[in-house]
């Protein structure tokens, strides 16, 4: 079936679901609901997909810490040099006095980079970390 043909189907929902939907709709700037509702599709199956370990996926690892903890830059450093093939780009921004965040682009097979990510993240002083995926393009639906 051809990517662009469009397949129409019924979801029923309670009321006040279908409103909260219309009004999400109304403030992201979807022409309707059907955009709504393929958007968040989208993404549910962009998360699927990048559960499984084989998939090659994309996204940002982002890191917040306290830069007076000891070697802590040197341990993420330490672990990114050791996955440079990952890794493509980086950004570095000082918060406040004590607190950094890291932003790492990262391009890789899901359960490699999911690893790599839970790794930077389980360093002792980093306060908050996340890894957020999505395509790299080559399967996209919109």
């Amino acid at each position: 079936m051809d990517k662009l043909t469009l397949n129409r189907f019924s979801i029923s929902m309670p009321g006040e679901l279908a409103r909260q939907l219309d009004a999400m709709s109304k403030a992201r700037g979807f022409a309707n609901r059907s955009q709504a509702v393929a958007d968040m599709v989208r993404n549910q199956l962009i998360e699927h997909h990048g559960q499984m370990g084989n998939r090659e996926i994309v996204g940002t690892v982002t890191l917040v810490y306290d830069h007076h903890r000891r070697n802590i830059q040197k341990l993420l450093t330490d672990i990114q040099h050791d996955h440079q093939e990952l890794i493509i780009a980086t950004l570095h921004v000082h918060l406040d006095h004590r607190s950094c965040m890291e932003v790492l682009a990262v391009r890789g097979r899901a359960g490699v980079v999911k690893r790599v990510a839970n790794r930077l993240i389980a360093v002792k002083g980093v306060k908050h970390g996340k890894l957020t995926i999505t395509e790299t393009g080559q399967e996209s639906t919109k």
